[in-house]
């Protein structure tokens, strides 16, 4: 007990090698090797972490995802710099924009596989898709390119040309591929495609068109089909040109003749007209429009026409009714500018 001044006597540290020294060292070393567990701990998961990143944003098959979604946005430069391809010289109607963006509509069901190991470190995606409910498969390689951030792989494709679609389309020097307008030369020519796609080509004018095509593009090494398109007049043109054989049928019939003047028909009797010569159109022309030798020309027709009058027997005196239905026929010149469409019937006697 401390009475007066005198200063408070302290215990004295405990020394090395005592109980209370080996409890102080034991709680700094559980506390290092705590510290130490977390930092493994983070540096696991951080390697973890690297990976995971790795795999999903910098493998090969995210390199094909971001191939495929340029493709679907329409944009061509984005694709063709993913796609590391050469462009072959021919018609690019087709590599960028809406012609581009259509050529995505028709692939469902599109699935990209894991990466597989191939020859030369390279890797091998797989893309599935179906197409009119078919399915197809596309192959894409890959090898190595250089590191991220030092961590991050990257993968660029291995140099291909793009696949060309072969066309031709009659008595014309326009196409439509994929809704995009293009120009063809003598009615010829080649068009770059990206890969894959689907391409719809087709001719289509107010007085002539051509049924639409379709090819379904895979790969760079598949050979496409070439394309005819048949391009045939559309029912504006036959309905202008039936219009116009039927009115100048019509007008033969009005000429109360036996032999109507710059027309087809005609009668004749060994005996004496007596009353008007009656004509009638009992079955007009059928219209068929070919190409031929660059041009676009008129199949014969033939029309039935009726007569009637009453004639009088050179003979005998009596007058009898006369009344028959004969097939004529004839040609006619068929002559187009621009929309603007003309009829020159031809008469042989």
């Amino acid at each position: 007990m401390n009475t007066g001044n005198a200063p408070l006597i302290q215990a004295p540290a405990p020394e090395p090698g005592t109980v209370d020294g080996v409890k102080n060292g034991t709680q700094l070393i559980k506390i290092a090797a705590t510290w130490l567990l977390i930092l493994m701990l983070a540096v696991a998961a951080s390697i973890v972490t690297i990976a995971v990143v790795n795999t999903k944003d910098f493998g090969p098959e995210k390199a094909v995802a971001n191939y495929l979604a340029a493709l679907k946005d329409g944009d061509g430069a984005k694709a063709l710099g993913l796609l590391q391809a050469k462009v072959p010289a021919a018609n690019a109607a087709a590599l960028d924009g809406k012609a581009l963006a259509k050529s995505q509509e028709d692939l469902k069901d599109v699935s990209i596989g894991e990466a597989v190991a191939g020859p030369d470190d390279q890797k091998i995606v797989t893309v599935s898709y179906t197409i009119d409910k078919k399915p197809l498969t596309t192959v894409f390689k890959l090898t190595p390119g250089p590191k991220h951030w030092l961590f991050f792989d990257s993968w660029v494709m291995v140099p291909s040309t793009l696949p060309t679609i072969n066309v031709s389309v009659v008595n014309a020097n326009q196409a439509i591929i994929n809704g995009a307008d293009a120009n063809m030369p003598d009615g010829k020519n080649s068009f770059a495609v990206f890969y894959p796609g689907s391409y719809q080509l087709e001719y289509r004018s107010p007085l002539f068109a051509a049924p639409a095509v379709t090819r379904n593009v895979a790969g760079p090494g598949e050979a496409v089909p070439a394309v005819g398109l048949a391009t045939g007049p559309t029912s504006k043109l036959l309905s202008q040109v039936d219009a116009a054989v039927h009115k100048y049928l019509d007008a033969c019939a009005k000429q109360a003749v036996l032999m109507p003047t710059g027309c087809p028909m005609s009668a004749s009797t060994n005996n004496r007209v007596v009353s008007p010569v009656s004509w009638s159109i009992a079955e007009y022309p059928a219209i068929t429009i070919t190409p031929f030798g660059g041009q676009w020309i008129m199949a014969p027709l033939n029309v039935k026409a009726k007569v009637q009058y009453q004639e009088q027997d050179l003979f005998t005196g009596l007058v009898s009714e006369f009344k028959e239905a004969e097939d004529f026929g004839f040609t006619a010149k068929l002559t187009i500018d621009g929309t603007s469409v003309s009829v020159t019937p031809v008469v042989s006697y």
